[in-house]
């Protein structure tokens, strides 16, 4: 039986019962719910909720679960001449979202920004035969093994011509986003870079709900790598969490903006 927590969506393989603790919301980078832990089974988010597809631009496409679930991010995919990427991941795998998946090709590969974000995604790998990367530094997050996860390590991965993840930490030590060298460049960042409200800034945490900054050293080196890296659109975990042009000017302004606040 597949369990989901319902603070996070990470899931869990039980017997009969369910889980007595979530590993990622008793990190300092989660929560554990005043109420107390809660589960779900996958089976029954599947009849309660459905998924929400929308397309961003030419071959990209974001996937979110309605009505809201857990952390409530994201997923996107990427059609490329190599064959269509899962960029991280959402619990909710319905028979829609199967079909529509299969329609465009199936998936040639998945990876995953962080943690956070890992959710069911050895059921997404089985359904589609497709491998999962994840970076080796957050092996310890992943709380059901799957013959489908691939551990990379290093700083940068190519997943297809023009498509590689890099990894920046912060977040989490594998923290990583995925860029696009496609036109101007894309830049689908989860939120190991997040985007602010008004979509014209970013910002850097080591804990989001329990609002944990992260070190200047740490942004500043985020920022410089990326400064090395072509992108003028980005987007974010979560819906809205857009910036369609001059992306890189905005996260390099708002990396100075972060070290001036802290300085």
């Amino acid at each position: 039986m597949i369990t989901l927590c319902k603070a996070c969506g990470t899931s869990f393989e039980s017997t009969h019962s369910h889980p007595e603790h979530c590993n990622i919301c008793e990190d300092e980078r989660q929560y554990v719910p005043v109420t107390g832990q809660e589960w779900v089974e996958l089976d029954t988010l599947v009849a309660s909720h459905t998924n929400k597809w929308q397309q961003q631009e030419p071959n990209l496409f974001s996937i979110q679960t309605v009505p809201e679930f857990a952390i409530g991010q994201r997923a996107f995919i990427l059609g490329t001449p190599e064959g269509n990427i899962l960029w991280d991941c959402i619990a909710n795998l319905d028979d829609a979202t199967k079909t529509l998946i299969s329609s465009l090709g199936g998936l040639k590969a998945i990876a995953i920004s962080h943690p956070h974000y890992y959710t069911t995604m050895q059921d997404w790998a089985a359904e589609f035969d497709a491998p999962i990367y994840l970076h080796a530094r957050d092996r310890q997050w992943v709380m059901r093994e799957s013959p489908y996860i691939k551990f990379w390590e290093g700083d940068t991965l190519e997943l297809a011509a023009g498509v590689s993840l890099i990894r920046l930490g912060g977040h989490f030590a594998g923290g990583s986003v995925l860029h696009w060298a496609r036109g101007e460049g894309i830049l689908l960042a989860g939120d190991i870079v997040q985007v602010t409200p008004g979509a014209d800034a970013v910002s850097f945490m080591w804990s989001y709900p329990n609002m944990l900054p992260l070190s200047g050293a740490t942004v500043s080196d985020i920022t410089r790598r990326l400064s090395t890296v072509k992108f003028k659109r980005l987007y974010g975990a979560f819906e809205g969490k857009n910036i369609r042009e001059n992306a890189d000017d905005i996260v390099n302004r708002s990396g100075k903006k972060y070290l001036a606040c802290l300085g």
